[in-house]
């Protein structure tokens, strides 16, 4: 094995390390300038983390500036390949171009990134000093990954709808253009101070300028401040409507050779694809990523090969170089790979009905026990569970009839016909705050006239609420926790096709055949299917009525609240069941079904919640491209800006926040843009997500939850304190 002294350092505590490439040579960078990169220059980034199993886990990035010499590049590959190899090959590689980082990369420098001119081929070095002799111009731009590059001390360099940090040692000035967005102002302060307190360790004033105030010191400096052209366009954008698009190659050198071949052209993938004594290359080029799996059983030629096998797919395919690439060893699959498999599995994975959210390396959220008793204190215990509160607030339910509502009598609360669609209004209390949501359910047998009438229902209702109301569109069998559990402690139950309008009630079938099911909250809901014997499922308790005899039958891996379910089931319909465990069936039970037949017995998996972290995106079609930009690290109240419409995604849960200052159209298409985000997902997606439109000023714990810190008193203008 390759070493090199440095090795020794490397992942013994968590947090970050950065070493510059120099002549050749790895030179750790202080901690205090962590987050700037010299552009002639290359860097080992290793980022080190504790998976839930207590296991240390490894992200090793290396970074090429756009300056950088080949030889210099080269020896980064090369050291991050030894590291790998030192590590027992448990690292993800990622390759790093400037300006084109991944937002695992960014996401470590929330403060911003600095590109500076130079490098150790200029003499230029990473050191912390109060040396206030500087004069040097950064141009800073991004509204979710701030980069600060240095450009020419000139005017030349100057536009009206950027802003420019003017860096003068004693004095940071940072200059606004006039058609410079407010909400990039305050991010770049992050800049500002961070050039204060880092570089000169406090020991500097910055100053904050707008175009047309600029002070006698920057004009000394810059000369006659002359016409400045418009602001530059951005670079590029890839079309997102395209991530879902995906191939997967198996690489050989069972010739002699290496050798790339087709496995398959479409995503998503069946997992037992992936050999272990095998790499493949996952190509979603279209999106700007290439991933490379490694088996643990792959030859090592094969294993060592992956950063030239990826040189070679980018020539291949006519990427362009700035193409993401990512290295992953086998059991240490990050959820942006699983997202291009059916049904990936874990072999930790464990048997139940579900577990809830823990940590993972996107967001680092710490897992909250469930405790009833603090439910109404906690807004992470909210957005993890999905409980805004227990459901005891007040409520109102109305079914759509035509092109209006009718409301519910509140002694069938709790009881839907999935022939109809309904509208529930709940009010709801958390942390000393008010606020409502509107559920809009649709049955899986309403009409499309009916479902459609029941969101424009909803938005009028929303209106006369002062429009703070979270909109919740929930299709049939796709309920959340919350709903489920508002009623007493009673099952969510949904009859079976009919209608329950006094004027059009159907017929209730001789046989019916209820399936129950809990969620891991132990909230039940029953739902009334065809009286077939093939409907069973060993997970799940069932209540069977028919002429000849009632039954609850307990499959073998349910629970005691499935139990408690049809129990509750059995007094609402008024019967007096016999209790049947599986296998012991009598003749009787299933000539009521129509005879035997096979059905399901498989275990259910717990859902891996690791595989599926919470992600925050600004999406946009107002140029009539579909365009994606994903928030990197921690999830941070300031990440959601005002004039923007964003995506939270939590898997179970999508919510569409909408900022108070965003563009009419982006507002009204808010929820068209979260199924088109739905339908790009690589990871084949359920098209029946919940959907949840929530208006800034009026987030709900469940939402808030999800973010570091969440203050209900906050303004991003706060931001501005320096």
């Amino acid at each position: 094995m390759v070493y090199h002294p440095e090795f020794e350092n490397a992942g013994q505590k968590e947090g970050l390390q950065v070493w510059r490439v120099e002549n050749m040579d790895l030179v750790p960078v202080v901690d205090e300038l962590h987050g700037q990169f010299y552009t002639g220059d290359a860097y080992l980034v290793l980022h080190t983390g504790v998976s839930h199993d207590a296991a240390r886990q490894y992200d090793l990035h290396y970074w090429i500036g756009a300056n950088c010499s080949l030889d210099e590049s080269s020896s980064a590959a090369i050291f991050a390949v030894q590291m790998d190899e030192y590590l027992d090959g448990t690292p993800i590689q990622f390759r790093e171009v400037q300006g084109n980082e991944s937002t695992t990369f960014a996401g470590y420098f929330k403060s911003g990134m600095t590109y500076m001119k130079g490098g150790v081929a200029s003499g230029f070095n990473h050191v912390v000093t109060n040396n206030m002799d500087v004069q040097r111009l950064l141009h800073v731009r991004g509204r979710r990954t701030i980069r600060a590059t240095e450009v020419d001390l000139s005017w030349d360099s100057f536009n009206m709808g950027d802003i420019f940090i003017v860096d003068l040692g004693d004095t940071i000035i940072q200059w606004s253009g006039s058609h410079s967005n407010h909400f990039e102002r305050i991010k770049a302060i992050r800049v500002s101070n961070g050039i204060r307190d880092k570089e000169r360790c406090g020991r500097a004033e910055v100053q904050l300028v707008s175009e047309g105030e600029e002070t006698g010191r920057m004009l000394e400096v810059l000369g006659e401040k002359p016409d400045l052209p418009e602001a530059q366009l951005e670079d590029t954008v890839v079309d997102s409507s395209h991530r879902n698009e995906a191939r997967l190659f198996k690489v050989s050198n069972a010739s002699g050779d290496l050798e790339i071949s087709l496995v398959a052209d479409q995503s998503p993938f069946p997992q037992d694809f992936l050999h272990k004594n095998e790499c493949y290359i996952l190509d979603n080029g279209s999106n700007g990523s290439i991933y490379i799996w490694k088996g643990q059983g792959a030859d090592h030629e094969e294993r060592m090969a992956c950063l030239k096998i990826s040189a070679t797919v980018l020539q291949q395919m006519n990427y362009p170089p700035n193409t993401q690439v990512q290295i992953i060893p086998q059991y240490a699959e990050p959820p942006l790979f699983k997202q291009f498999f059916k049904d990936w599995s874990d072999p930790d994975d464990t048997v139940g009905v579900g577990t809830c959210y823990v940590s993972n390396q996107i967001a680092n959220i710490e897992k909250v026990p469930f405790d009833v008793s603090k439910l109404y204190e906690s807004d992470a215990m909210a957005a993890q569970y999905g409980m805004v509160d227990q459901g005891e607030g007040d409520k109102k339910i109305w079914r759509i009839e035509g092109s209006d509502k009718a409301l519910v009598d509140p002694s069938t609360y709790g009881q839907f016909y999935g022939g109809d669609s309904y509208i529930i209004q709940y009010e709801y209390q958390h942390n000393n705050r008010r606020g409502q949501i509107i559920y809009i359910w649709q049955g899986a047998e309403s009409s499309q006239d009916e479902v459609g009438a029941s969101a424009i229902l909803a938005a009028k209702l929303d209106e006369e609420l002062g429009g703070s109301a979270v909109q919740v569109r929930v299709v049939q069998g796709k309920e959340p926790p919350h709903l489920v559990g508002l009623f007493w402690g009673k099952p969510m139950v949904v009859y079976k096709g009919g209608t329950s309008r006094d004027d059009v009630q159907s017929e209730v079938a001789d046989t019916r055949l209820f399936q129950v099911r809990s969620n891991p909250l132990g909230q039940c809901r029953a739902v009334e299917m065809d009286a077939f014997a093939s409907n069973l499922n060993s997970n799940d308790v069932f209540l069977l009525i028919s002429p000849s005899g009632c039954w609850t039958w307990k499959g073998k891996n349910s629970s005691s609240a499935e139990i408690g379910g049809a129990a509750d089931v059995a007094e609402l319909l008024q019967v007096d069941p016999t209790l049947l465990e599986e296998g012991e069936e009598t003749d009787a039970f299933w000539d009521a079904l129509g005879g035997q037949a096979d059905y399901c017995h498989t275990p259910r998996l717990k859902n891996n919640m690791e595989a599926h972290p919470p992600r925050l995106f600004a999406c946009t079609n107002k140029t009539g491209t579909f365009t994606m930009e994903e928030v990197p690290g921690e999830l941070m109240q300031d990440d959601l800006v005002p004039d923007d419409v964003m995506i939270l995604d939590t898997w179970d849960h999508l919510y569409v926040w909408v900022g108070n200052e965003a563009q009419e159209e982006e507002k009204s298409e808010a929820e068209s843009t979260a199924v088109r985000y739905i339908r790009s997902d690589p990871a084949g997606r359920d098209q029946d997500t919940p959907i949840g439109i929530i208006h800034q000023g009026c987030e709900p714990p469940t939402f808030t939850g999800w973010f570091l810190g969440w203050d209900y008193n906050y303004s991003i203008t706060q931001q501005a304190s320096l």
